[in-house]
């Protein structure tokens, strides 16, 4: 397992790189040039000069790459166009903890309903409640978020009065409960059905059988073989939400007044600020890999059959 988890760690800087290369090549020959982002209205040839010599791009390609991957080594991802003077880690770290802790936030909710759910239509299959649960689950994941979240705010701000009805307080504040209901419902449905179809798959393989034929309770046959192995496919589905875990819904972000990474991205395509979207590349890619490492790795734990050398 070990010599497994080193082999795909060293294939990390070589993903790294290779994705950081395409995103650097397309920032650096994409439209717009980086001093007249800076200066603007002010633009003024000699100071658009001054400004390129400064960040170094009058250098060759392959030193002005060399240069920026030695200071993403050391965490420094340069220094932002828009706001001049403040480093990018200073502008995005922040705004990237909100996001992580909104997205966790409705993940709890989506996993804590889903995966029961799932679980229990599988084993009533048949029944009324299998079509009626998927049925109602698919309409609320069909809810436009835009309509969903003035929906909640209506009843649990305006009537209710439990929450505020915007602004954000961190994961344990009561503002996290909107955006976790509205992110997080959606996501119900998908992992409801895919836990039904895995625990379906799993009902109908001899050794549940052979389990059952032994004489085990179907509460132990449940909790030692069908959830267990309903869970693999699963946790393949997760590692995926994983990866995206810092990154929110820039709706969410705009009308509840959160200060995530959302909406940040998308002003910085808009304005150019390409140091702040080549490390959203570099970070969204390095999730990736890290999360698909840890799916591999809790498959191990979840079934002892499963090896790696």
């Amino acid at each position: 397992m070990w010599v497994y988890i080193a082999r795909r760690l060293l294939w990390l800087p070589v993903l790294l790189i290779a994705t950081s290369l395409v995103t650097f090549a397309l920032v650096r020959f994409g439209p717009g040039d980086p001093a007249e982002v800076i200066l603007g209205a002010r633009y003024d040839e000699t100071a658009a000069a001054n400004i390129r010599h400064e960040l170094g791009l009058d250098r060759p390609v392959a030193v002005q790459y060399a240069t920026y991957m030695w200071g993403v080594v050391r965490g420094d991802f340069g220094e932002s166009y828009r706001f001049r003077g403040r480093p990018v880690s200073e502008l995005l770290f922040p705004k990237m903890w909100v996001s992580f802790q909104v997205n966790a936030a409705a993940m709890l909710v989506s996993l804590s309903i889903g995966l029961p759910l799932g679980f229990y239509i599988a084993h009533r299959q048949g029944t009324w409640q299998d079509p009626a649960v998927v049925t109602i689950a698919l309409v609320l994941m069909s809810i436009p978020i835009m309509i969903s979240i003035p929906v909640a705010l209506w009843g649990l701000c305006l009537k209710l009065q439990l929450v505020p009805c915007s602004g954000w307080g961190g994961f344990w504040d009561l503002r996290i409960i909107v955006p976790a209901i509205t992110l997080g419902i959606p996501g119900v449905a998908g992992l409801a059905r895919f836990m039904r179809a895995s625990t379906l798959d799993v009902l109908g393989q001899d050794f549940i059988r052979t389990a059952h034929a032994k004489g085990l309770t179907s509460v132990t046959v449940d909790i030692r073989h069908v959830l267990k192995n309903a869970m693999i496919p699963i946790v393949t589905l997760l590692s995926f939400a994983l990866a995206g875990m810092f990154v929110t819904s820039f709706i969410v972000e705009f009308i509840l007044g959160i200060p995530g990474v959302g909406r940040f991205t998308i002003d910085s395509v808009f304005n150019r600020d390409y140091p702040i979207i080549m490390a959203m590349g570099i970070l969204g890619s390095t999730a990736f890999v890290l999360a698909n490492l840890l799916a591999d790795i809790t498959y191990a734990f979840i079934d002892p059959r499963i090896h790696y050398q």
